[in-house]
């Protein structure tokens, strides 16, 4: 039994070393397309003349779209993945692209929505987004089978990070 360990230990070395890169690259890479993409909606911005409203908010609003939520909802939704969702709400509510009451179920909730002018927003990275689906194929040579597989591969990574979270593995 002891022999079928020795064996085992080497194996699973070799292959450590083998995953370690690959895993660590795509640490690298989820980080910078998410930055990119930010980027990519700075620059719709910039070409329609739009400086009031800058790439995280837009993309706040774009995923918060038709529905109602709390600030809470942002976050564990995953529609919000920086660190002062207040101060960005704030912002949007000041500027008119958020409407905010508070709940009448939970007087200590604030429930947020979607002005029209913020709807204005949603509709421009929309159009961005659909810009995208019509050209991602022929311009980006990334195929449905391809998406589907990074997909698949991304939704695991993400429940391998949960489970690491919640069962402290």
């Amino acid at each position: 039994m002891k022999t079928a360990l020795k064996v085992a230990e080497p194996q699973q070395s070799e292959r450590s070393a083998e995953v370690r890169p690959l895993y660590l690259e795509a640490l690298t890479l989820v980080e910078r397309l998410h930055r990119r993409l930010l980027d990519v909606i700075k620059d719709e911005f910039d070409r329609r003349g739009r400086a009031d409203i800058n790439s995280v908010q837009a993309l706040l609003l774009y995923n918060i779209g038709d529905k109602e939520l709390t600030a809470g909802e942002l976050r564990t939704r995953g529609y919000y993945l920086g660190s002062n969702v207040s101060y960005n709400l704030k912002k949007l509510v000041e500027m008119g692209f958020l409407d905010h009451q508070r709940s009448r179920v939970d007087r200590r909730s604030v429930r947020i929505k979607v002005t029209e002018k913020g709807r204005e927003v949603c509709n421009i990275v929309e159009s961005l987004y659909q810009k995208h689906v019509m050209t991602v194929e022929q311009v980006g040579g990334i195929s449905n089978d391809e998406f589907a597989s990074l997909n698949k591969a991304l939704h695991r990574l993400e429940r391998f990070w949960t489970d690491q979270i919640l069962y402290r593995l």
